[in-house]
Parts: C-alpha cells; sequence; structure tokens
C-alpha cells in the first residue's frame, strides 16, 4: 500500500510517501511559511522525485488537529482534494496519536504537547511497550501547571513530543521526564501515514473513510469567536 500523508497542525510542515510501512520519501520544513504555501509543493515534490502520480496513492491522510486552526484547515482539505480527484479513501488521524506513533520506539509514557497559547497545551497520553501505541487518554487542553498532576500516577519514563516541548518541559518537576533527541520532538507525516494504515486496516467499515467524512479536530473555538462571545455577553451585562 502507497499512502501519501500531511501534517500541518504544528509549527512544521510535513509529507511523507509510506510503502508497505518503509518511508519512500519523507520532507519537513520549519521555515515561519505558511503551510498554504508549502504543504502542497511539499508534497508534489515528493511525487515527483519518487516518479509517483496521485493516482498511485492508496490511501491519503492527514493529522486534522488539535493544534493550529489555520495548519488544520489546510492539512485536512489538502487531504480532502487529493482523494476527492482520485476516487481514493482518506483517513484523518488525530495530530497527538500522529506524535505518539514517532515516539512508540520509546518504551513508557508519550506525552504530545502542541502549544495552545495562554499557558496550555493540546495534550493526550499514550502508553508504548516500544513497538505497540495504546491510547490512555483522550486529546484535551492542559494547563502548564497542571501538567505534573496530569503525569504523576506513571511510574514509567516519560517521553514529549511536540512544539510545546520545551515549555513543558521547564514546567514539569517529575524524576521520571526524559530528554526526547531534538530531531525527534517535531511532528512527522511518516508516522501519521502509521497510525493512518492501523486506523484504516482495523476497520471494518471502510465506507468511513471518504474525503466527506473527514472532520478537522479543534478541541476550542476560534480566538475570534471566543472574542465574539465575550462581547456579546458584555453587552448583555450592560443591557442588564
Amino acid at each position: 500500500m502507497l499512502i501519501l500523508a500531511l501534517e500541518s497542525t504544528a509549527l512544521t510542515a510535513s509529507a511523507a510517501l509510506w510503502l508497505d510501512g518503509e518511508p519512500l520519501a519523507v520532507s519537513s520544513l520549519t521555515a515561519g511559511n505558511t503551510h498554504s504555501m508549502t504543504l502542497l509543493p511539499l508534497a508534489e515534490h515528493l511525487l515527483k522525485m519518487t516518479g509517483r502520480t496521485v493516482s498511485d496513492i492508496d490511501l491519503f491522510a492527514a493529522a486534522i488537529g488539535p493544534g493550529s486552526f489555520t495548519g488544520i484547515r489546510i492539512g485536512a482539505a489538502t487531504a480532502q482534494g487529493l482523494a476527492f480527484d482520485s476516487g481514493k479513501p482518506c483517513v484523518g488521524v488525530s495530530s497527538l496519536l500522529g506524535m505518539a506513533y514517532a515516539l512508540r520506539g520509546f518504551s513508557g509514557i508519550l506525552c504530545p504537547v502542541i502549544g495552545a497559547r495562554r499557558s496550555q497545551f493540546y495534550s493526550a497520553l499514550f502508553a508504548s511497550d516500544g513497538e505497540h501505541v495504546r491510547r490512555l487518554t483522550e486529546d484535551g487542553i492542559v494547563l502548564a501547571s497542571e501538567l505534573d498532576g496530569y503525569l504523576a500516577p506513571y511510574d514509567s519514563p516519560i517521553h514529549l513530543i511536540g512544539d510545546g516541548y520545551d515549555a513543558a518541559h521547564d514546567a514539569i518537576t517529575l524524576k521520571n521526564l526524559c530528554s526526547t533527541p531534538q530531531a525527534l520532538r517535531i511532528p512527522s507525516a511518516f508516522a501519521v501515514a502509521e497510525a493512518a494504515f492501523d486506523l484504516y486496516t482495523g476497520t471494518a467499515d471502510k465506507s468511513v473513510f471518504t474525503p466527506s467524512a473527514l472532520t478537522p479536530i479543534y478541541l476550542r473555538k476560534t480566538q475570534a469567536e471566543q472574542e465574539r462571545e465575550e462581547k456579546l455577553a458584555a453587552e448583555a451585562a450592560d443591557i442588564h
């Protein structure tokens, strides 16, 4: 199976071609460019360099959040568009699950952390035996001040990943916190592809993997929506 996977939910844009469990080609870019400028060109470059076309892809995959609202929309829309055009299935992968897959070679607790502003992180916890990943908690939002309590129930080595790595690492005082190698701290589309493969092959009803069924995971309202609600609430309070 040939999978084209995309990851654009955080600072890094990444595209990967996954062929039967092996990385045929992977490209990542953390250059401050908007993902709308970089993500599709990255994917097109990989296809060109490997002599493949969109029609050769068996499965499209994208990290669908939580994370950057704009990045989520770009990744999801790109994967949906490619899948619609080719008539192939499309799998949405939690960005946090994808990050956990990137660290599944480590044994212990895997803790993805994506910066969510206001000293908060999008996070979830996963357990790994060095090969397989098992979800422990659902995707959610955790305050920096809550990280110790969030992780305290686990005695196993704790491994962080994500663009919130430095801030989270500084906030955690637990002795079983490990240092993740620099190159493994950023999300990878190849890990998204691996997670997508397991989700796809582990689901009996393949009809759920249509482009139109791909639904982004935002976890909270956009800043503009929050500010609008706060403004309306303040106006209502003034009236009364």
